[in-house]
């Protein structure tokens, strides 16, 4: 299968590494002609099988290049980079083709109207998931280590009537691992990051910027802080039962379990993350996606999907304004249903969702 990767960070280099490896045609775009001189055609992947190279079809600058005929378009790039993605990728986007966010925040709604400004009628699949399906880093600009692969990944699709094409090209990337969890609303209510994340960042805020280097999932993550997630995370599951979303909620605290479900990257991940020591770095509060992708974004969709709902989300509210406070600017007005393009009435959100614009 034809399968472009858009974005040259830890989520791009491990897909393209991984769909390399498995006998697919992968296409590379990054955004920098530099990047692509100093990187060459190969990429180095380390993980428990040892150390190789992999060799995508072909590393290029040029969107168009990378995205014709690919029958998947895997985009693991921040929830920051929507809204410039969107007009970009439209003009370029064939029928048939899926689009893939790994996770999304409802960027696939964003990208998706985009598309229907540009080119009505148009038969493109959006999907998104709960996280990104690595646990991996760079550790050079052409080497990446990949820790974990996720077993469990939920997929909400845009528009969920095109659903079954949808799943069926995104299992071919990732066998045995895709679970549908309905719309890209259900998808977008998935996502692991504005859980995990704002906690973890705001709660070690001291740490971080004491330290050179500092691993919140490591010493940052003590009981008092999981108290908090879990507490967080029930917040987001009481958003989705109440906009009618059926269990599995995939729970944060199955990541941390050591019996029950299995959550989305398997038993005992969060030890081998954790052991790895790659996940002990320099995290600029004001400035990493952690804050502006997860708090900013991520809790402001569940903050507007709660209002929705007619749930209220207390912690969401008072993490998204620490977030503020810390980079002193207002974080509120940033991702909601209404900007991302779905109505606020129920009936008409539920219609576009499942028949798009």
């Amino acid at each position: 299968m034809k399968i472009a990767v858009l974005g040259g960070g830890n989520g791009g280099f491990a897909a393209a590494a991984d769909f390399t490896e498995a006998g697919h045609e992968v296409r590379l775009w990054r955004t920098s002609a530099t990047e692509v001189a100093r990187q060459g055609k190969a990429i180095g992947v380390k993980d428990v099988r040892g150390q190789r190279s992999a060799s995508p079809a072909l590393v290029t600058t040029e969107l168009a290049e990378a995205i014709a005929g690919a029958a998947l378009i895997l985009a693991p790039a921040p929830a920051t980079t929507h809204d410039d993605l969107a007009p970009r990728l439209a003009p370029l986007l064939e029928d048939g083709q899926v689009v893939f966010l790994t996770p999304g925040t409802l960027g696939t709604v964003i990208l998706a109207r985009a598309l229907h400004s540009h080119r009505p009628g148009a038969r493109v699949a959006f999907a998104e998931t709960g996280t990104l399906p690595w646990l991996a880093r760079k550790h050079g600009p052409d080497l990446v280590a990949i820790t974990v692969r996720a077993k469990r990944l939920p997929v909400g699709v845009f528009p969920l009537a095109m659903a079954d094409h949808a799943l069926v090209v995104i299992g071919a990337a990732f066998p045995g691992v895709i679970e549908p969890c309905g719309d890209a609303l259900s998808g977008a209510l998935m996502n692991a990051g504005p859980i995990i994340h704002p906690p973890l960042i705001t709660m070690n805020a001291g740490p971080l910027e004491h330290f050179p280097k500092w691993d919140i999932h490591k010493e940052g993550t003590q009981p008092s802080i999981r108290r908090v997630t879990d507490a967080l995370d029930a917040e987001r599951v009481a958003v989705r039962e109440a906009l009618g979303y059926g269990a599995p909620h995939f729970p944060l605290a199955d990541h941390y379990a050591k019996d029950g479900p299995e959550w989305c990257y398997g038993r005992g991940s969060h030890d081998r993350l954790t052991d790895s020591g790659d996940w002990r770095e320099r995290i600029v509060l004001t400035e990493h996606r952690y804050m502006r992708e997860d708090t900013r974004l991520g809790l402001s969709l569940i903050i507007d999907a709660g209002v929705a709902a007619g749930v209220a989300t207390p912690l969401a509210r008072a993490f998204l304004a620490i977030g503020s406070a810390i980079c002193a600017e207002d974080f509120l007005p940033s991702r909601t249903l209404a900007a991302c393009g779905l109505p606020s009435e129920a009936t008409a959100r539920m219609k576009v969702l499942r028949d798009g614009f």
